[in-house]
């Protein structure tokens, strides 16, 4: 509670400052952006009112591990978030759970986000060291206006399967000297029902968040911003895992300062200090099935700079970036019968781990020709780690030293070219990652998808990763093609691997892991799409994916998608549209025993919605409709942790205006 007390202290205090900078839409300078996808719209066609995950889950390059209806895993290239880099407007928040029930994704919501930056390998290395990419979300931020306008919008409905309900609310002011830009969310959902039209008990949850940002334009080509979004979770279940969320809250703050220039090589310089604390209890007390109940609460707090600038001249751009961290991650492991008051063990899961971290990182881009451009970009970071409790290390790894500073390169390449109405990219990366606060100091950490108590080792090397990546597409009025390929080697891939030495410490566990470092691991991803306007209010689309893991062995990786497919078609007339889809996974067949999978059956699920556009008074209103997996399949994928059974027949109804 002292956390979360100096925490509302400092959102109080923030909320007074002046705020970070908007491009100013009376003289505007073009900002330069040198890579990355930026996927603006959050929604997806299929539904208008999605969650982040749902969102996200619709980009080809990122599929989820999902332990539950709630706070689901992102996986970036088919890797975990320990080889991905997740962002909020390039900040650095760490999650406070040992089981990663809480990724960034988690505390923030679609009214307070504009965009998403996906970018892929090396390449995504400008916020920090990486090996699968990075996810950078965009939070919204209302331009300056050269005269009062204020907008807003309300969106709210209900889903019929878990008694979901949702209300969210935007409201922006903006004027030549001042913005504003608020948001609220709110939902609450009840346990669903499989296919089978059973209920998968633990499956429910709440949340809330609220979000403020206020700038000032402090001259005409500079600005000040502060924004801070505030997340609470409660009551929230997780029917893969033996124990739920009863609480969960962060606060993420930053103050930010912009300046734009009109001559000269630097066209824009932007600044930020940001602050952000998570807290988060897990317990089971609601699983009286339980032996042996367990607490167990984490917390994480990281304060950090992010300085860049983006330059130009004639042929040339670039973007350079320096971005420094420092976080705490603590998390306690809590045993005791029924009685709390009579605990008969305790431990440090995370024994206060401190992780700092400093990088300078840029990326140049040259316009060689009209249908020609190079990128070459490259970062160097320092990562140091100091654990309080080292003797928790000691026990399995006796001298480890208490603290580790890592030297972390990155380079990346690209050459992009057109001609006529094909495209394509040929590119490479090399880059170092170091071990994640559980791969390098976890102590008993249980994994439910294969009952292993884990075991992390500070001695671990540095994941080391060599890439390759192409596409090739075409464009032409009506119809589009694209594919896209990436290969990654990756040199002391960190997995578990089981120890003689030690005894579970979960009852339910069957032994003891401790982490590892394979010779290498391979991983290739593949991806297709097309679009097609079969009339002018009648389009197609289709996607294609496969992707194929495996270590120096032959071993197949685990959480592999296997081959998946998805195609759908958008009618419109007027102010009324449908769109249906068709999507599925192939049977999962380089699955791996190894590390607790086992085969998932093919599945396919059909999908339906309409929607209407119509004026409510001086609004802009649209009511849609529409139903998931309308004939009810029953299926788990391969990213079901545990095989718990997805959502069965869902049907929804949503209201959004805008004003």
């Amino acid at each position: 509670m002292k956390r979360i007390g100096i925490a509302a202290i400092l959102f109080l205090v923030a909320m007074q400052g002046n705020a970070q900078v908007q491009p100013d839409s009376t003289r505007h300078i073009e900002e330069v952006k040198v890579s990355g996808l930026v996927k603006k719209k959050i929604e997806t066609d299929m539904k208008m009112s999605v969650s982040v995950d749902e969102f996200l889950a619709s980009s080809e390059q990122i599929s989820f591990i999902k332990r539950g209806a709630y706070a689901w895993e992102p996986l970036l290239n088919n890797m975990s978030s320990e080889r991905t880099t997740l962002t909020i407007d390039g900040m650095h928040i760490f999650g406070a759970c040992t089981d990663k029930m809480d990724p960034i994704t988690s505390y923030v919501e679609t009214n307070n986000l504009a965009g998403v930056d996906i970018t892929s390998g090396q390449a995504g290395s400008m916020h920090g060291a990486t090996v699968g990419g990075s996810i950078d979300l965009k939070r919204k931020n209302t331009p300056f206006s050269p005269v009062k306008e204020w907008n807003g919008a309300y969106k709210t409905g209900f889903e019929f399967n878990n008694k979901q309900f949702f209300n969210q609310g935007n409201l922006s002011y903006s004027d030549a000297k001042f913005v504003a830009d608020a948001s609220v969310s709110f939902r609450k959902a009840g346990n669903y029902s499989d296919g089978n039209d059973q209920e998968v008990k633990h499956s429910q949850y709440t949340k809330f968040n609220t979000s403020l940002g206020l700038a000032y334009k402090t001259s005409e080509l500079s600005s000040l911003r502060v924004d801070a979004i505030f997340d609470q979770a409660k009551d929230v279940g997780f029917p893969a895992l033996p124990m739920d969320l009863w609480l969960s809250r962060a606060l993420i703050t930053s103050l930010s300062y912009k300046r734009l220039f009109e001559n000269g090589l630097i066209k824009v310089w932007d600044s930020k200090i940001y602050f952000n604390a998570v807290e988060h209890y897990m317990d089971d007390t609601n699983r009286p099935e339980n032996l042996v109940h367990m607490d167990m609460p984490g917390w994480s707090t990281t304060y950090g700079l992010l300085s860049k600038i983006n330059l130009k001249s004639g042929i040339y751009s670039s973007e350079i970036q320096l971005n420094a961290y420092d976080n705490v991650s603590i998390a306690e492991m809590r045993m005791y019968p029924q009685d709390r008051s009579k605990r008969t063990m305790f431990a440090y899961s995370w024994p206060w781990v401190t992780t700092r971290y400093a990088g300078l990182s840029m990326n140049n881009a040259w316009q060689l020709s009209a249908k020609s451009q190079l990128h070459v970009g490259g970062a160097l970071g320092i990562n140091y780690n100091h654990s309080k409790y080292v003797e928790f290390n000691w026990i399995f790894y006796p001298g480890a030293a208490q603290e580790k500073t890592r030297i972390l390169p990155s380079v990346n390449a690209s050459y992009d070219v057109q001609w006529n109405n094909f495209y394509a990219s040929l590119g490479t990366g090399y880059g170092h990652r170091a071990p994640s606060v559980s791969e390098a100091y976890g102590y008993y950490i249980y994994n439910s998808f294969d009952r292993y108590d884990y075991i992390g080792n500070p001695e671990l090397k540095n994941e080391i990763s060599y890439e390759l990546n192409a596409s090739a597409g075409y464009k032409k009025d009506r119809f589009s093609l694209e594919a896209k390929a990436n290969y990654f080697h990756i040199q002391n891939y960190i997995v578990g691997s089981i120890l003689s030495l030690g005894s579970p410490m979960n009852y339910q566990s069957v032994g003891v892991k401790g982490y590892t470092s394979l010779d290498y691991a391979t991983l290739f991803n593949f991806s297709m799409k097309g679009s097609y306007h079969i009339l002018h209010n009648l389009h197609w689309d289709g996607l294609l994916t496969y992707a194929r893991g495996k270590d120096k062995l032959g071993t197949n990786l685990p959480f592999i998608r296997p081959l998946s497919y998805q195609t759908a078609l958008h009618f419109t007339h007027k102010d009324f549209a449908i769109q249906t889809s068709w999507n599925g996974d192939l049977t999962q067949s380089n699955y791996s025993p190894t590390y607790g999978e086992d085969q998932t059956p093919a599945y396919s699920i059909w999908n339906i919605s309409a929607d209407y556009g119509f004026q409510l008074r001086k609004c802009q209103a649209v009511l849609q409709i529409g139903a998931e997996n309308l004939f009810n399949e029953y299926y788990s994928t391969y990213a079901d942790w545990g095989n718990i059974p997805r959502m069965g027949r869902n049907l929804f109804a949503s209201l959004k205006v805008k004003f």
